[in-house]
Formats: C-alpha cells, structure tokens, sequence
C-alpha cells in the first residue's frame, strides 16, 4: 500500500520542525504532530543565542564548535530579521584561567569555522572610572568575541512556516498516542480519534524521546537521554550598550547576562540534573540566588535602588529540560551538547530517533537525518535549506530594511515598525495589507490584525502562544490587558 505520508516527525521544536523543512522542501510528504504549541518546550527556554559554544573547547569538542561556528555564519545570514551578531565581553578571572589559555580559546574560535561577517576577538583593558564600564573594580583586563543573538522560539516557527510553505502539514495541541508496525509502514493513532500511515517515523520529541519509543512504540531504547534543567531570569537592564557579558565562575559553569527586549538583561543559564516530568520544570529559589549572585560578584550594583541584586529584582523567570545525549561524563554542565541520531528498522518500518542536540545546529541535523533516510527515499531530491532563507528573511542590510520599512509605513510608529521588522521581516508586508483605519488596539503595541496574522499564519491559539511565543510582548503586559486578549480570542476564534 502506498501510506498517507514519507514521513510521521513527532515534535514540534526546533528539531522537529527543521527536519520539517528539509524534508519537505526536498520532495517529500510530511506531517508533523506537536502536542501542544510549537516551540512550548525546551526549543523556546533558551539562552536566546546562536553561537559556537566556546566553553566547550575546554572539552576537546572541537568537531561540535566547527559545526556550530559554521551554521552560525549561515543561519545569520538566512534569517538577519531574527539572527543578529552579538559582542560579548569576558572579564579575566585571574584565579580560574590564564590569559594565554583564554587568548589561544578564542584564536581558535575565531578560526575553526569559516566566520565571514563577525568580527575576531581582542584583549581589552576596562577603564575602571568609565560610567559605562558596569564590572567591578576588580576587573582591569577582558576580551571581546562575537556571536549570534536569536529569538527562539520565532526560529522554530519560521521553521514550521517554511515547511508548510513547501507542502508539509503540521498539526498542533495534536498528540502521538500509538503506532503499529506494518513491516513496510506505520498506522499511527493520533488525537481525535484520527489514524494515518506513514512509511518512517522521526521521534523529534525532545524530553519525550525515551517515552515515544517506550510507551507509544513498543520499542526498547538503545540510547539514553541525560535531562538537565536550565534557568534563565529576566530582571531590568543592568548595564547601557548592546554588548553581553560571558562570566566565569569558581565551580566551571558559564553565566550570561545579554541585552534582552531593550529593556531588560537575560541571564542564564544553570545546569541542573532533572528527573521528572519536561511538562513540571520550574526554576527552583536557589538557582534564582545562584544567578543573582554570581552577577553581583561581577557588577556593580547599577539598579535605580543602589543595592544588590536580588530575587525582588526578577521580573520574569523561565526553566527548561535540556535532552542531551547522555555519554557518562559526571558533570551537566560537561554533557555533550551533540547529536545522536539513532536508527532501527527491524525488519520493519524505519524509526529515527533524535537524542540531544543544540539549536545552533539545527539545520545540519535536518541535514543529517535526512542523510540516514536517503535509502528509503530514492526519490527524494538534495539538500537545500544552506542557501535558502527562512521566511521573512530575505534581507540584504537589517537595518537599512528598517529604514525602507519606516519610511513605507510614514502612518506607523517607527518602534513598532522595527519590532514588526525584527519579528517578520518581508512578511510585514502580508501582515499590514489587513491593516484598516480602524484597526483595534488590544493591548500594548498589539493590534488585532497582528493576532490574526499569528492566528492564520502561525499556528497561534492562545494569549500565552502570542505574547511569550510570537511577540515576547508578555514582558510589558497588565493581567488586565492579558484578560482583554483572551476575550478577544473568544470572540474570534
């Protein structure tokens, strides 16, 4: 029999959702499944960055931050609406680590991929009497590198937008509940009742892998997973500048605090191991103490109050599971962030499943996986996602389009343009054609036509999915205006 699709990807992340894509555009008849909402789960609990992982050159992961340096250079230049190159500033500890260590660390990682458009590394010396220099008086020497700022969760959206767009069918707050073996195909049960059949399944279901195959598949997994919990806060901006901070601490682990949504600084991340359900993951009070200080031991105290920072401080707050492939190494914070993609067919319909991974390398997983199908799927043409931009991101200079976009839309406020700019790029246009006289303010910088255009677009259902998924305009927002955009959804939805 001739199934309903090539292939079944269980998992609406940032995996899932880029084998999507590459499948998709390949020539292939996908469906996706996600639980609940794209990108709900680990995929938009990030540190926010595209980045090479420098920290992991103390691991001898060499072959990882080639790859990863060099998606990097791609993916800024296939998405710049929602990739934008980030300076970070890495204060020298002189107890933790040399200075000829961490000079020959970023002489590599400005070397081993092939970096184009970001700039190289450099020593600096801090003027301590500087009113912009936020560090501590201690702090007398540091260094500067570049990486990649992203907004995560738009990156998997984009992805699945992408994806359709090449004739995928992705269904969300849709759930996998079982599937049977045909010998030459699967028979999937779904929510609502509904079975299809599909000739592979790709289990891209992040914290989830080991219960898919477990339980809805009645296979034995050969791979583990190791789950570890990362904790980012959101407090008000701790320093001016668009440069981001690299701390490093007594016990090895790295913290950032990153300019985040104008207003605020990201700080992350911990690594925590995790047993129990991906859905439950909470930050725990003692990671928030943990991140608060380990930012006082660097900064100056530079909120309005004069004091400290602390758990008062913390505007917002977020946690999540990390499924990383687990290669026995005892400490979270050393686990590789590589994939494995494990392959079994046994005598029967092929299943792959995805352990690990990190975001940077996302597109070369879809590549890989890809790679491992190919015999099941002579038809299937070659890999194309290297070159072609991801929806939105047709853009030469991000912010020359800004300016051409502000001028365009004279009638606009220009901080809201730039936001629809950075959020959509060229797909601003499809948005503001809904765009009336009378266009009905629902909230704080949201209008009812951008919610239509997430509703019809991308896949967005609830409050939740736009403010924190979409917009990240959750930040700024009363309980009161949250209530307005729920009763608006009611009564259009």
């Amino acid at each position: 029999m001739q199934p309903d699709y090539d292939l079944l990807i269980i998992g609406g992340g940032i995996n899932g959702t880029g084998i999507a894509r590459e499948a998709a555009g390949r020539g292939l008849k996908v469906l996706l499944v996600e639980m609940n909402d794209l990108a709900s789960a680990t995929s938009s609990k990030s540190t926010k960055l595209i980045h090479g992982g420098l920290r992991y050159l103390e691991y001898y992961e060499f072959l990882l931050v080639r790859k990863a340096l060099n998606e990097r250079e791609i993916l800024l230049k296939t998405a710049p609406h929602i990739i934008h190159p980030l300076k970070f500033i890495l204060p020298h500890e002189q107890h933790l680590r040399p200075k000829w260590m961490i000079r020959i660390g970023l002489f590599l990682y400005d070397h081993l991929g092939m970096r184009k458009t970001l700039g190289r590394s450099r020593q600096i010396k801090l003027n301590r009497t500087d009113p912009a220099n936020p560090l501590s008086d201690r702090f007398t020497d540091a260094f500067t590198y570049y990486d990649c700022t992203v907004d995560d969760a738009r990156l998997v959206v984009l992805n699945a937008r992408d994806a359709a767009d090449h004739g995928a069918e992705i269904l969300t707050r849709t759930k996998f509940r079982s599937a049977k073996n045909k010998s030459d195909h699967w028979q999937v049960d779904i929510d609502s009742g509904q079975t299809i059949t599909a000739k592979v399944i790709v289990n891209a279901a992040g914290p989830w892998v080991p219960d898919i195959i477990d339980d809805g598949l009645s296979l034995p997994a050969h791979n583990r997973l190791r789950l570890v919990k990362g904790s980012h806060i959101i407090v008000p901006k701790l320093f001016d500048g668009d440069e981001a901070y690299i701390l490093q601490n007594k016990d090895g682990r790295i913290i950032f605090a990153i300019p985040y949504e104008q207003d605020y600084c990201l700080i992350g991340t911990t690594d925590v191991p995790y047993e129990g359900n991906p859905a439950q993951v909470h930050i725990s009070p003692e990671e928030i103490d943990y991140l608060c200080h380990h930012i006082n031991a660097y900064f100056r105290p530079t909120l309005p109050h004069g004091n400290p920072l602390s758990a008062d401080d913390v505007i917002s707050h977020f946690a999540g599971v990390r499924p990383l492939y687990d290669d026995a190494t005892k400490e979270a914070s050393a686990v590789t962030r590589d994939f494995v993609l494990a392959l079994r067919e046994d005598n029967g319909a092929p299943l792959l499943s995805v352990f690990g991974g990190k975001i940077t390398t996302f597109r070369y997983l879809a590549e890989k996986s890809l790679e491992k199908l190919a015999e099941f799927f002579p038809q299937m043409t070659a890999s194309w996602t290297e070159t072609a931009a991801l929806p939105g991101g047709n853009i030469a200079d991000i912010s020359a389009f800004i300016a051409d976009k502000q001028a365009q839309y004279a009638w606009l406020d220009k901080d809201l343009c730039a936001r629809y700019a950075h959020r959509y790029g060229t797909r601003m246009d499809d948005m503001l054609k809904g765009r009336t006289p009378d266009a009905q303010l629902i909230g704080p910088g949201l209008y009812d036509y951008e919610v239509a255009f997430l509703i019809a677009q991308e896949w967005a259902i609830t409050a939740e999915d736009i403010l924190w998924r979409r917009t990240k305009l959750g930040l700024t927002w009363s309980d009161e205006a949250v209530k307005n955009l729920e009763g608006w959804l009611i009564d259009h939805m």
